[in-house]
């Protein structure tokens, strides 16, 4: 591989092994404006490197185009070759040979990258046939196997299954699976962790560091998320504005970063503080939004109309006041989402109760519903999929005010709009772009602009920083912060990252199964969690320290999470160092156990070890 300035780490030795995949100088540009300039990197057997930046960095596309990937407008110069063959300027017919069969490729988006209305049998096998001939039969029995070996449970059911049955973590298994079906020597994974709760996420990386020792293949791993690279990675490289500005081993990288960018990217992944609370926010005044014994249940298709559904929310009883934020924690499929629907009436609830701004909704008709829905207001988890995208930023953002204040003219809509545009950082002269011309953080910006043009009482934010990178992360972070302080405004927030929570919320709801884990201050629940669920969220939080994570990764068991297990006692047994006799047989009480911090557990009071916590 050639000197990269700042590099840190020494030229390899000539007799080292040849590189699996090797670039030079590779360079793309679209209508004569370089995206990617002049990268040189090279993976080797047996390694991952990891390849870190910001969303626009040119990351992914750096690989596409080596692979012949790249849109068609693009133009690709510069050298990449795969063991001996030449990729740039190969021919489909020799690309084709090599992509699927000797080089795999994990896709960010598990969902989008499978085709939904074919069977995971379907397109597990296709791949395999194509490329090594076998039958049908011996090409069934190699995706049981690829499954197996992914760590999927029940793999023949999957086999029969279409990718919308699937959890997120069991589609990207499934991806993993095909990108190994025909023995590759290179597997590229883009982001194949960034929309995955930290359970799934840590058991992922550790099933891909598990994968690297046992074949020796090489990964190249892309993220903007260095927590995710330290476990893994053995040399890392940063780009910036497509080029690549640091390369060196993960140890060189994390600790002795020579550039100020990197620097910067690996301060962002630093524990925040936890955030106070508004100014004269009284917490004594009616809730904004409060649910009492919600329930919630989904009725499997084809179902027998009074036959009972699925639970996917039991007994959830949580109040927001004015001015406070609180945050709904858990792994996906624990009813997070469920939670904010049921309460906001975007699906309908099986008992409990519901009230906003102090007024019991539960039974209101729809047209009731509408004056209050005004002051509830939602910013959706994909940014450029809740936008329109055949309306212009001006339209959407202005949307609210053609609804409720049909007074104002057109040239009052639009000096409102160009203010909010301002206020939530962005140009008004991007009112005249739609979504697909814009980036990610972008997008996310113009969908808070929307949700704050009415000035609501309550900020519902499903996920919305997990498809953004660090430093978006914090930029939108901080602004909903701070747009929370200045107005008074209640901030309801679904994630699945922590440190997200740490930042911007003062309360936490865990949920698991459905249920209420624990419910407490930030603080006190982030570091001194008295259920030992909220621990195991905990501990599987990426570390970015290679020294660190390694071990970490070790330790986490492959296999999928426990299944849901028959009613009865407390749901999270099956999982649970503590778990007793009684645990089977009682549901856990909801008990008060510090001042504002309550807990659903028999064995609260100890810890794993069987001591008693301080």
């Amino acid at each position: 591989m050639s000197s990269i300035p700042g590099s840190a780490e020494a030229p390899r030795p000539a007799a080292e092994v040849a590189a699996l995949l090797a670039l030079n100088a590779l360079s793309v540009r679209f209508a004569g404006v370089p995206v990617v300039d002049e990268v040189t990197l090279a993976v080797h057997p047996g390694e991952c490197l990891g390849v870190v930046g910001e969303s626009g960095a040119g990351k992914s596309l750096t690989f596409l185009a080596a692979l012949g990937l790249a849109p068609a407008a693009a133009v690709v110069s510069g050298a990449a070759r795969f063991g001996a063959t030449d990729l740039i300027g190969g021919s489909e017919r020799t690309l084709d040979a090599l992509r699927g069969r000797r080089i795999g490729w994990v896709f960010q988006d598990p969902m989008g990258a499978l085709t939904p209305h074919l069977r995971i049998g379907t397109q597990l096998t296709e791949p395999i046939r194509r490329h090594t001939g076998l039958s049908a039969r011996a090409a069934r029995a190699r995706a049981l196997a690829l499954l197996e070996q992914v760590r999927l449970g029940e793999p023949a059911r999957c086999l029969r299954q279409y990718p919308y049955e699937l959890s997120g973590g069991m589609r990207q298994r499934v991806l993993l699976a095909i990108a190994l079906s025909c023995d590759p020597q290179l597997v590229i994974l883009d982001e194949p962790t960034t929309a995955l709760d930290v359970t799934l996420q840590a058991q992922i990386l550790a099933l891909l560091a598990h994968i690297k020792r046992e074949r020796r293949i090489g990964l190249v791993l892309v993220t903007h998320d260095f927590a995710a690279l330290a476990g893994l990675a053995d040399r890392v490289a940063v780009m910036r504005n497509g080029r690549v500005i640091e390369t060196g081993s993960a140890a060189h990288v994390f600790h002795t970063p020579r550039e100020p960018y990197t620097r910067e990217l690996l301060a962002a992944t630093r524990e925040p503080a936890i955030p106070a609370a508004v100014p004269g926010a009284s917490r004594a005044a009616a809730p904004v939004l409060a649910v009492e014994d919600l329930t919630v249940h989904y009725r499997r298709p084809g179902a027998w109309r009074r036959r009972p559904g699925l639970v996917a929310l039991e007994a959830v009883t949580v109040a927001i006041a004015g001015g406070a934020s609180l945050a709904v924690v858990g792994e996906s499929g624990c009813g997070k989402s469920t939670l904010t629907r049921a309460a906001l009436r975007l699906i309908g609830a099986a008992h409990g109760r519901i009230a906003w701004l102090g007024r019991d909704v539960g039974t209101l008709p729809e047209r009731r519903l509408r004056p209050l829905r005004r002051a509830l207001q939602l910013i959706f988890q994909d940014p450029l999929a809740s936008l329109d995208p055949h309306l212009t930023v001006e339209r959407l953002v202005g949307e609210p005010l053609e609804v409720h204040h049909r007074a104002l003219d057109a040239a009052a809509r639009a000096e409102r709009v160009a203010a909010m545009l301002e206020r939530v950082g962005l140009d008004p002269a991007l009112a005249v772009r739609r979504p697909h011309e814009l980036s990610g953080g972008q997008c996310q910006r113009v969908g808070i602009a929307r949700a704050m043009m009415l000035a609501p009482r309550l900020l519902v934010c499903d996920e919305p920083l997990s498809a953004l990178d660090v430093r978006a992360q914090r930029q939108i972070g901080a602004l909903l912060d701070a747009l929370r302080r200045e107005q008074g405004m209640s901030v309801l927030l679904v994630s699945h990252d922590l440190s997200a929570v740490r930042r911007l919320c003062e309360r936490v709801l865990v949920l698991y199964q459905g249920r209420m884990a624990e419910l407490g201050p930030s603080e006190a629940l982030l570091t001194r969690p008295l259920h030992p669920y909220t621990r195991a969220l905990l501990e599987a939080v990426p570390v970015a320290d290679p020294d660190v994570q390694p071990g970490r990764l070790g330790a986490v068991p492959l296999a999928e999470g426990g299944a849901p297990i028959k009613p009865g006692g407390c749901a999270f047994r099956s999982r649970c160092p503590r778990a007793s006799v009684r645990c089977a047989e009682e549901h856990p009480p909801w008990t008060e156990a510090r001042a504002g911090h309550w807990v659903a557990c028999h064995h609260w009071q100890r810890g794993a070890d069987g001591m008693l916590w301080a």
